[in-house]
């Protein structure tokens, strides 16, 4: 990112200032992020019992959608399931609702391979520009400072990866993925792009998703005019064919080469892809940067939920940026 070329000489650069335009209406909606009307409201609990079923078996109490609220609430006020299941219960009481409260136990086994509607509303007829970041999501066990203090063995893996892609057009998360930490960026792509159902003519991605199986993949699922801008390495060279037929990723490098990759960076609008950057340290910081489950098919739920809730923040309401200096 530009950041790292300017370093040595960052203190010359003068820092540039933005202010936010439409502040009220913005601040609103960060005060309607924690009203509880917005995670519960009275339709979600007149459909809070389970439908009767047809089928042999026993009747469930809850319904699917019972266990996303409460799972909801769980991941916006950051508490553990029995936390949640008294907040859960507390509501119930305040709003005079007579509804069972599931407890903790049901929670996690329900919430084992939830299946969740989707909510995106954005219209399919507009192009997706689609960012694609990853981030590690801790899980348990020892810290690293520890580990590195008194040289103590990692029992079990501690971490998971987290893939998301957003759309700059509309700041919504459309494709979303938790693997285990031993996946690459480029294998989990595919499923990725399995999840946009709307066409896309931008692709930002950083030099780990550098290669022809990208570029080729993107070619068959959007098409061959679809923006492809991910940065070549230093030692990247051209194809044996591009002096007839160059392809994308020769003619960043040949551009690289000539105007210098800062140029290259402004020219192509890479530097958009600090959003994704800037998606992850908002995961962190609202949903947290440490995963609650211990089932890897919980845990995958969880992160649903966090997509979920984080499209609800930004449904609330964006600031609109204006440059002043």
């Amino acid at each position: 990112m530009p950041h790292k070329f300017n370093a040595n000489r960052r203190g010359k650069i003068p820092k540039q200032k933005y202010r936010v335009s439409n502040w009220a209406s913005y601040n609103e909606s960060l005060r309607r992020r924690g009203d509880l009307t917005v995670w519960v409201s009275e339709e979600a609990l007149g459909l809070w019992r389970a439908p009767r079923r047809a089928t042999r078996g026993g009747q469930r109490t809850y319904s699917d959608l019972a266990i996303k609220i409460c799972l909801t609430l769980s991941a916006v006020f950051k508490q553990p399931l029995r936390q949640t299941q008294g907040f859960m219960g507390s509501i119930a009481t305040l709003l005079g609702v007579e509804i069972a409260v599931p407890d903790f136990s049901t929670l996690s086994r329900r919430g084992k391979g939830l299946t969740l509607p989707a909510t995106r509303k954005t219209d399919r007829s507009d192009p997706v520009h689609l960012v694609v970041d990853s981030t590690g999501l801790k899980v348990f066990g020892e810290g690293e400072w520890l580990e590195q203090k008194h040289n103590t063995k990692r029992k079990r893996r501690s971490w998971r990866k987290l893939h998301l892609g957003l759309d700059l057009v509309s700041g919504e998360i459309v494709c979303a993925d938790l693997t285990k930490d031993d996946v690459g960026d480029p294998t989990a792509l595919p499923d990725l792009l399995d999840q946009v159902d709307g066409p896309v003519d931008m692709f930002l991605a950083d030099g780990a998703y550098d290669g022809e199986p990208t570029s080729d993949l993107l070619a068959a699922r959007f098409g061959s005019a679809i923006d492809v801008t991910i940065p070549p390495p230093k030692t990247a060279i051209l194809s044996p064919n591009a002096a007839k037929d160059p392809t994308a990723r020769d003619c960043h490098i040949a551009e690289i080469a000539a105007r210098g990759r800062m140029a290259w960076q402004k020219a192509t609008g890479y530097n958009q892809r600090s959003r994704g950057e800037t998606l992850m340290g908002r995961w962190k910081a609202v949903i947290g940067p440490k995963l609650k489950a211990r089932n890897f098919e919980n845990q995958k739920t969880e992160a649903k939920i966090g997509v979920r809730v984080l499209n609800r923040m930004t449904g609330l309401g964006r600031p609109s940026f204006e440059r002043t200096a």
